[in-house]
């Protein structure tokens, strides 16, 4: 499989996809820190990419996200942004209702 179409299954399979440096558990960069943290704090389940253990979607995500760095929070297939706006989004409450709409949306379609 190509990797871009690794990233993009990645995606649609995922609907809170963080790629990260690291885990949450064990983040190896103070911003996949800050973001996995801010992240959790939403109360939810979300997925994440180690691409330090993934060289070639460290490599190619950026070319495919338009987004030169990491982490990278992806909701419903849709590129939020990186730390700084994990982190602004955060504060504000933002964050919380994006993640909040975005199960609230998967708990529906598997109501119907």
């Amino acid at each position: 499989m190509e990797t871009i179409d690794k990233i993009k299954q990645q995606i649609e399979e995922n609907p809170i996809l963080l790629y990260m440096k690291g885990s949450p558990k064990l983040p190896n960069c103070g911003f996949s820190s800050q973001a996995s943290q801010a992240l959790m704090q939403c109360g939810e389940q979300f997925a994440y990419v180690d691409i330090l253990q993934n060289p070639d979607i460290r490599s190619e995500l950026p070319k495919y996200a338009n987004w030169p760095t990491f982490p990278q929070l992806w909701v419903d297939g849709e590129l939020i942004g990186g730390c700084d706006i994990i982190m602004e989004m955060a504060q504000q409450g933002e964050l919380q209702e994006v993640i909040k709409e975005s199960v609230a949306k998967r708990a529906g379609d598997s109501a119907e």
